[in-house]
C-alpha cells in the first residue's frame, strides 16, 4: 500500500503524462461516441482505457489493430450465432461458451500480449452482443441483432482510434526508447554472466539468478521488437536488429556455458592452453561490462579475435580438446561482434541484419486447452447464475471476469492470487466513488458533456496513475474498467442512476472476479512436470530435425528462446536448478550438431552413412538425461563416426577438433543424467 500511496500522492513526471494522456483518449472517445448517439458509449471507454496499458506509439498502434481486428471478428461472429440460434437459446449459450473455449485455447499459441489481447476481444465481442440481444428477446429481430453488432463494434473502435491519436499527438512516447533500453539491459546482464560463468570463483545462485534476468529482459526484446516495426520506415529494421540481438546472446549462452562447466568439473582436461584461453576472455568480457562506450567496446571484441587468431596460428596443438575449445572462443567473440553491432542498428540501418528470424513461440495444445476449459467454465458459471436469476446484472459475471480469465492465463499461480486481491480491492473502491461521488454529482447536474467530463475526469486521472506502475496496476485496473460500467456514461443516464441496478452491478463483478479466483485454483492445468518432459520432448525431435533447415542454427535458436523462458521460470523454485542446466545443453547441443555436420561434409561430403545414426544418438542420449538416465550409445555412436572420417581424410587438427567435441558432449550427458536423477530423488 505504501507503493499505492506514493504513486496517488508523489507520482513520477512520466506517470502524470501517462495518465493525463489517458483522460485526453477517454474523454475523446466518450465525446465520439456520444455525438454519434451510440446505445452504450462506455464501452469506447472501456476501449481506450485497456489500449493505455503500454503508452508507447508501436505497441498502442499494434494493440489497436489486434483489438479492431479481435472485436470485427468477434461481432461477425456473434451476428452468425443469433442469427441461426436466436430461437435456441440454451444452444446458442454452449456454442457461445465454445467460441469462448476456442479463442482462450489459441490465445495460449502467442506470446504477444498484444495478440493475446486480440483473441481476448474476439470472444468478449461475441459476448457482449450475444447477451445483449437475449438479455430483450421480446425485441429479437434481425434489425436488432445488426444494430448491437454495428454499435458494440463501432463503440469499441472508436476508443482504439481515440487512444493511438493521443498517443501520436499528445507527448509521444517510442517503443524504439524502451528497446534500446531493455537491449542494452540485456548486454550488459550478457556480459557480466559470462564474467560470472568464468569465474572459479562464481557461485550457482549468481550465475541462475543472473540467467533469469538475462532471460526476462530478453522476453521483454522479444515481444516489443514487433511492435517497434510500426514506428517509421526504419521500424522493420530496428525489429530485426532486435531479433539479432536475442539470436547472437542465445548463442553466447550456449557457448560460454562449456568453458564454465569445463573448469568447475572437469579440471583434469584444463591445458595451459585453455587457462590463458580463458584469462583473456574474462579479462575482455569484464573491460566490456565496465564501459558504455560502443567503439570502445567494438575495439576490445576484435583485440580478442586477433589475440585468439594470432594464438591458433603460432601455436600447433595435439591436444583434440584444445583444439576444439579453441574454436568455441573464437565463436564467441564472432557472436559478440555481431552482438554489438545488432544494438548500434537499433540507431542506425545495418544491411546485414535484414534477415534475422523473430522468436517463436512455443506451442504446447495441451496447456492450450486448460486454458480453454478454465474460461469456458467461468462463463458456464456465470450463465447459469444469469439464467436462473434472470438479473440483467448478472451479464458482468459472463463478460469481464473472460477477459481477466484469457490476459492472466499464463501467470503463475503464487502472482495471480495477488493481482486478483488487488483487482477485487479496485473494484470495491470503484463501487464507493461511483455511488459516493460521481453518480452523486451526475444526478445533480444538467447532464451536460461538459459536466460530465469534469466529474469523470479526476476518478480516472487516479486509476490511471495506479495503472502507469506495473505492481499498482491490477490496482488501477480494478478500478477504472467497473467505474466505467458502474457510472455508464450516456446521454440517459436512468439506468445507473438506479442504485439497486449499481449495486446489484457491483456485486455482479466482484462475484466474477472471485469465481474466477476459484476456477484458477480448481483447474490449474499440467502438472509443471508434465510441461517440462514435453518441452524437452519437443526439442529432442528438433535435434532429429536440425540439419534439415536451409538456416539451422538461427531455426534453432528461435524455438529455443521461448522454451528457455518457460523453463527458467518452471525452474525458479529448485535450489539445483537442473531442469535450467539441461535447458542450456540443449540449447548448446543444436550448435554442436550443426558444427559437427559442417566439419564433417567439409572434409568428406554429404556421403557419411554414420552421421545421420550420429544425430539420432546426440537427440536420443539428450531425451535419456532428461529422465536421469545414461547409456553408451552415444559415445559408440560417436566412435563410429570418428572412424569412418580417419578412413576417409587425413586432416589431423580438425579429426582432433572432433574428438575433443565428442568427448564433452559424452560428459556433459553424463553430468546432465546425474543432475535430473539426484533432484528427482
Amino acid at each position: 500500500m505504501g507503493i499505492v500511496f506514493r504513486n496517488l500522492f508523489f507520482p513520477e513526471k512520466q506517470a502524470v503524462i501517462f495518465a493525463l494522456k489517458g483522460v485526453i483518449a477517454m474523454a475523446m472517445s466518450l465525446a465520439v461516441a456520444l455525438f454519434l448517439n451510440l446505445d452504450r458509449p462506455y464501452w469506447a471507454l472501456v476501449s481506450a482505457i485497456f489500449l493505455q496499458m503500454r503508452p508507447e506509439s508501436g505497441l498502442v498502434v499494434e494493440k489497436a489493430i489486434c483489438q479492431i481486428v479481435g472485436t470485427v471478428i468477434g461481432g461477425l461472429f456473434g451476428i452468425f450465432l443469433l442469427t441461426q440460434f436466436v430461437s435456441y437459446p440454451y444452444v446458442a449459450l454452449g456454442v457461445l461458451a465454445l467460441w469462448l473455449g476456442l479463442n482462450s485455447a489459441l490465445s495460449a499459441m502467442v506470446r504477444q500480449a498484444n495478440f493475446v489481447y486480440a483473441f481476448a476481444m474476439a470472444a468478449v465481442t461475441a459476448v457482449i452482443i450475444v447477451l445483449l440481444v437475449m438479455a430483450s428477446p421480446s425485441t429479437a429481430s434481425s434489425q436488432a441483432v445488426f444494430d448491437v453488432a454495428q454499435a458494440r463494434v463501432s463503440e469499441i473502435i472508436i476508443g482504439s482510434i481515440c487512444a493511438g491519436i493521443v498517443s501520436h499527438l499528445f507527448w509521444p512516447v517510442k517503443v524504439k526508447d524502451s528497446l534500446q533500453k531493455q537491449a542494452q539491459s540485456v548486454i550488459n546482464q550478457t556480459l557480466k554472466y559470462l564474467v560470472t560463468e568464468l569465474d572459479t570463483e562464481g557461485s550457482h545462485e549468481a550465475r541462475h539468478k543472473q540467467l533469469d534476468g538475462i532471460m526476462t529482459t530478453l522476453g521483454v526484446v522479444s515481444e516489443d521488437s514487433s511492435a517497434v516495426s510500426y514506428e517509421g520506415p526504419k521500424g522493420p529494421g530496428r525489429s530485426r536488429a532486435a531479433n539479432q540481438l536475442g539470436q547472437k546472446v542465445l548463442s553466447l549462452l550456449a557457448l560460454v556455458q562449456i568453458f564454465g562447466r569445463l573448469q568447475r568439473r572437469h579440471t583434469e582436461l584444463m591445458t595451459p592452453a585453455l587457462t590463458q584461453l580463458l584469462d583473456q576472455l574474462r579479462e575482455a568480457f569484464t573491460r566490456i561490462a565496465e564501459s558504455n562506450d560502443f567503439n570502445y567496446c567494438l575495439e576490445q571484441v576484435k583485440v580478442l579475435r586477433r589475440n585468439l587468431a594470432d594464438y591458433r596460428a603460432n601455436n600447433d596443438t595435439d591436444v583434440p580438446f584444445e583444439s576444439h575449445m579453441l574454436n568455441v572462443g573464437a565463436d564467441i567473440t564472432a557472436d559478440l561482434t555481431v552482438l554489438l553491432r545488432a544494438y548500434k542498428a537499433l540507431e542506425e540501418r545495418d544491411s546485414t541484419l535484414l534477415n534475422a528470424p523473430s522468436m517463436v513461440t512455443y506451442r504446447d495444445p495441451l496447456a492450450g486447452l486448460a486454458i480453454g476449459l478454465r474460461t469456458t467454465v467461468v462463463f458456464l458459471i456465470g450463465a447459469c447464475i444469469w439464467v436462473s436469476t434472470g438479473s440483467t446484472s448478472a451479464l458482468m459475471i459472463m463478460i469481464l471476469p473472460v477477459i481477466f480469465s484469457i490476459m492472466l492465463a499464463r501467470l503463475p499461480l503464487v502472482m495471480l492470487r495477488v493481482v486478483l486481491k488487488r483487482l477485487l480491492i479496485g473494484v470495491v473502491v470503484a463501487t464507493f466513488v461511483a455511488i459516493f461521488f460521481a453518480l452523486n454529482l451526475l444526478s445533480q447536474s444538467t447532464g451536460q458533456l461538459e459536466i460530465l467530463l469534469l466529474v469523470l475526469v479526476g476518478p480516472y486521472f487516479i486509476g490511471l496513475l495506479l495503472l502507469f506502475d506495473r505492481q499498482t496496476l491490477p490496482y488501477g485496473l480494478g478500478f477504472c474498467i467497473p467505474f466505467s460500467i458502474l457510472v455508464s456514461p450516456s446521454r440517459d443516464m436512468s439506468r445507473a442512476f438506479s442504485i439497486d441496478y449499481t449495486l446489484s452491478t457491483a456485486m455482479a463483478i466482484f462475484a466474477g472476479v472471485c469465481i474466477l479466483f476459484w476456477v484458477f485454483h480448481l483447474i490449474t492445468g499440467p502438472s509443471v512436470q508434465l510441461l517440462v518432459h514435453r518441452i524437452f520432448k519437443t526439442t529432442h525431435q528438433d535435434l532429429l530435425d536440425i540439419n534439415q533447415q536451409v538456416s539451422p542454427a538461427a531455426w534453432y535458436n528461435r524455438r529455443m528462446a521461448d522454451r528457455l523462458l518457460r523453463l527458467t521460470n518452471y525452474d525458479q523454485g529448485s535450489k539445483s536448478r537442473a531442469i535450467t542446466d539441461l535447458a542450456l545443453t540443449a540449447l548448446n547441443l543444436g550448435h554442436v550438431s550443426i558444427r559437427v555436420r559442417s566439419i564433417c561434409e567439409s572434409l568428406a561430403g554429404k556421403q557419411l552413412a554414420s552421421l545421420a545414426i550420429w544425430q539420432t544418438a546426440l537427440a536420443d542420449a539428450f531425451l535419456l538425461a532428461t529422465k536421469g538416465k545414461y547409456n553408451d550409445h552415444f559415445e559408440r555412436a560417436s566412435d563410429q563416426l570418428y572412424d569412418e572420417l580417419q578412413a576417409l581424410v587425413e586432416e589431423a587438427n580438425q579429426l582432433e577438433a572432433i574428438q575433443g567435441m565428442f568427448l564433452r558432449i559424452n560428459l556433459t550427458f553424463e553430468r546432465s543424467a546425474e543432475s535430473i536423477f539426484d533432484q528427482r530423488r
